[in-house]
């Protein structure tokens, strides 16, 4: 049993895989439970889809992953907006339509000859190759991102738990948005290198789905899905190691479990009488 438990972390991709994990779990806490309760989630899939073609051309052309997934998520930015403008079409329908088609051009672009061995990084990440210089990356996010969000906390209060009498507070729900996609959009792009296009938004927004169904206020919430994203990034990435599964998918697959997990006690909670709604 000793065994089982230390011989993974003898292994030095391991520990670094655990390190990525958990950095990107405080991301995850402390922005995941704001795109959660705002109703965003839809917002983060689509981010990461729409980087596809971006990262695809950044593998063909030999550049820099981040500036490849950049460029993506502006042509997906401007997509949209074009989109948008047409008659008859309200946004749901234009992000639909433009993240699908750049989702499906980075598929096919993919398919090209000349792209290198190892496209299912893009898509599933690699988290057991994460170098120094990501684990630095990752920490300064998280720093940052915890630092902004502690400094706009209670505007983000005010916005996210009623929009319509922020303004009169002095808050404005536009500013809160447009907030909430650059925090989301940079978090993602640090985040696809470990886990991919695919599976950056189960890190994202599963902890945070997880501690919403338990928690009753905002901050317990954020410290819940850290810790659940640390505890399933640990518990994916034995099961990876002993049964031999890929790192991603096994941390996915520990992801859902948590989950399933907050939805059975949130059931037994309710049959109780005891509601667990989120409070500021």
């Amino acid at each position: 049993m000793i065994d089982w438990l230390t011989d993974p972390l003898a292994q030095r991709i391991v520990l670094r895989g655990i390190a990525e994990l958990t950095l990107l779990g405080v991301v995850s806490g402390a922005l995941g439970c704001w795109v959660v309760l705002a109703g965003r989630s839809y917002s983060a899939e689509s981010l990461a889809h729409a980087m596809l073609p971006g990262l695809v051309v950044a593998s063909l052309l030999g550049f820099s992953l981040l500036l490849g997934g950049a460029l993506g998520l502006l042509a997906g930015a401007l997509g949209i907006a074009l989109v948008g403008r047409l008659p008859r079409l309200d946004g749901d329908v234009a992000v639909s339509v433009v993240i699908t088609s750049l989702f499906g051009l980075g598929v096919l672009l993919g398919l090209a000859p000349e792209v290198p061995a190892g496209l299912s990084d893009l898509l599933f990440g690699d988290v057991l190759g994460v170098t120094d210089a990501d684990l630095v990356l990752t920490a300064a996010l998280a720093v940052a991102m915890t630092a902004v969000l502690a400094l706009v906390h209670h505007s983000l209060l005010a916005v996210g738990f009623d929009r319509l009498s922020a303004p009169a507070l002095g808050r404005s729900p536009a500013a809160f948005d447009v907030l909430l996609a650059l925090l989301l959009a940079l978090a993602t792009l640090v985040a696809v290198q470990a886990l991919g296009n695919l599976l950056v938004v189960a890190m994202l927004i599963g902890p945070a789905a997880s501690a919403r169904l338990l928690c009753r206020r905002i901050v317990p919430m954020m410290a819940l899905a850290t810790a659940i994203a640390a505890g399933a990034s640990v518990a994916g990435l034995y099961l990876s190691y002993h049964a031999e599964l890929a790192a991603g998918a096994s941390v996915t697959l520990a992801l859902v479990a948590a989950f399933v997990l907050a939805s059975l006690i949130r059931a037994v909670v309710r049959a109780s009488g005891t509601a667990v709604p989120v409070r500021s």
